[in-house]
């Protein structure tokens, strides 16, 4: 058991982070315009096969990611063109994106590889960066170098969405949206132009989080491999108060209890167990942060 937990332990928890931290950052734009985006899953799952499918026609990881950017704008801009433009209610469209993403891809999967060996024989997955210098140094190099190139991205990301969020005139005013609309109308602001934009990029970042997943971590896909991770994403986006720093904490911590569970399988404990661990999390982080808002609020009642 104690040999388990050591130095590439975290190493793995910061590959598993990157998905959720990349959907998550994408999350919680919307969030702040006041949106709920329930079709993180979808979109993530949509550029995880639209990035294995242009690596293995094209054998190009640089298409790749483009191309799952791509497709992520687009099931963002549908879900945009139902919640802004028609009005429709978030968690029914953001449900439609799921299950549409997830039956078009199996369908896709089984159409274009009968034989699912084909599929990694041809893919080109995402190099790892080895940083020189740093590689050579004992812990430090292992644990900070040698990722994908899209885990150093998620990292700048963080920093990059806390300056638009908070020093830009764009973050100004999707933040304004999701305070009060009414009040940004006022000013000459559209909310609804705020809206499809925050979501557009939300769909950006769930199409790198889906090319992380199946050309950065597994070089393959399979049928619903995003496994809840879009759920996850939203726990930490509630979990991190839809701040960037706390999101960055709140992924990590998220991506350290999939570690956990997966190096759990290699002590015997019931594999139907260590699979509900991530869940149990996410379960039990929503409950700790609806519990402080529920106090938070009747602390302000009490005070007014």
């Amino acid at each position: 058991m104690a040999g388990a937990f050591n130095l590439s332990l975290l190493v793995a928890a910061i590959r598993l982070t990157t998905p959720i931290l990349l959907a998550a950052l994408g999350g919680l734009f919307t969030q702040q315009a006041n949106v709920l985006n329930i079709a993180l899953e979808g979109m993530m799952l949509s550029g995880a096969f639209t990035a294995v499918a242009v690596s293995f026609f094209t054998h190009s990881w640089v298409m790749a990611i483009l191309a799952s950017v791509l497709v992520g704008l687009i099931m963002a801009w549908i879900l945009g063109a139902f919640v802004v433009k028609f009005k429709a209610l978030n968690v029914i469209a953001g449900m439609a994106v799921n299950l549409f993403a997830s039956g078009f891809t199996a369908f896709l999967l089984r159409t274009i590889w009968t034989n699912k060996s084909e599929m990694t024989q041809g893919l080109v997955g995402i190099p790892d960066v080895v940083i020189p210098g740093l590689c050579n140094v004992p812990v430090l190099g292992e644990l900070l170098s040698g990722y994908s190139f899209l885990v150093y991205i998620s990292i700048v990301l963080v920093f990059v969405a806390q300056f638009v969020l908070y020093k830009t005139k764009l973050g100004l005013r999707i933040r304004a949206v999701g305070e009060t609309p009414q009040a940004a109308a006022s000013l000459g602001v559209d909310p609804d132009r705020i809206r499809l934009i925050s979501i557009l990029i939300s769909g950006a970042l769930c199409g790198l989080a889906g090319a992380h997943l199946s050309l950065g971590a597994l070089c393959m896909f399979t049928e619903n491999m995003t496994a809840g991770r879009g759920f996850m994403a939203m726990a930490v986006i509630f979990f991190g108060d839809a701040d960037p720093y706390k999101v960055a904490i709140g992924a990590f911590l998220f991506g350290l209890a999939e570690a956990i569970s997966m190096r759990l399988q290699s002590v015997g404990l019931p594999s139907h167990f260590i699979i509900m661990i991530p869940y149990v999390f996410t379960v039990v982080s929503l409950i700790v942060v609806s519990i402080n808002k529920m106090k938070a609020q009747t602390r302000k009642s009490s005070e007014s």
